[in-house]
């Protein structure tokens, strides 16, 4: 089904579309939950997410690894790529990029089961982009279009373990997986 015309996808695109244009020069980070979105759990959960999410931002501002790192659950397994493959990759990231900001788009989440079994499913829309620290010029990183994150009760706080669906055997041309968020 095609997203064209769908009020939620366009409100989507539009915010990416601003997102893109006045904020890629600030590096921060947007966290949304836009307004219509499909909202499941209670609003100390939302929050709960949200937060998680603005401190991993802050770790990546500050380039701290550690603090990146604690999003992700001891479980995290997404499409193969294990806690420590992502800890590479955002070491890598540091490394070549700075300046490095997202757009998060929670336009949905619902939670399955309760206490410590308990799952969220979050589907988010972004993009990741940094300043290639060689050339100067802003450059695209990572980008989704509604992924479905799961994520996990750890250590008093929301956690990523991975996101819904199977890994393919082998990507369509011209895809990747996208690990990060």
């Amino acid at each position: 089904m095609s997203g064209r015309g769908h009020p939620a996808s366009t409100v989507v695109s539009l915010v990416l579309l601003i997102a893109s244009v006045i904020g890629l020069g600030t590096a921060s980070a947007k966290i949304v939950v836009p307004s219509g979105s499909v909202i499941e759990v209670d609003e100390a959960t939302v929050n709960s997410v949200v937060k998680a999410f603005e401190r991993a931002e802050q770790a990546i501002k500050a380039h701290d690894l550690e603090q990146v790192m604690a999003i992700y659950s001891s479980q995290y397994n997404y499409h193969g790529f294990k806690k420590d493959d992502i800890r590479k990759i955002w070491k890598d990231l540091f490394d070549e990029y700075e300046e490095i900001a997202s757009t998060h788009l929670f336009t949905k989440m619902t939670k399955l089961g309760a206490g410590k079994d308990a799952v969220l499913e979050v589907t988010c829309t972004g993009h990741l982009w940094a300043r290639s620290k060689t050339t100067g010029l802003y450059v695209p990183i990572d980008s989704w279009h509604e992924e479905v994150h799961y994520l996990v009760p750890e250590n008093g706080s929301w956690r990523l373990r991975g996101n819904l669906g199977e890994s393919p055997l082998v990507l369509p041309f011209g895809t990747a997986p996208h690990p990060l968020f």
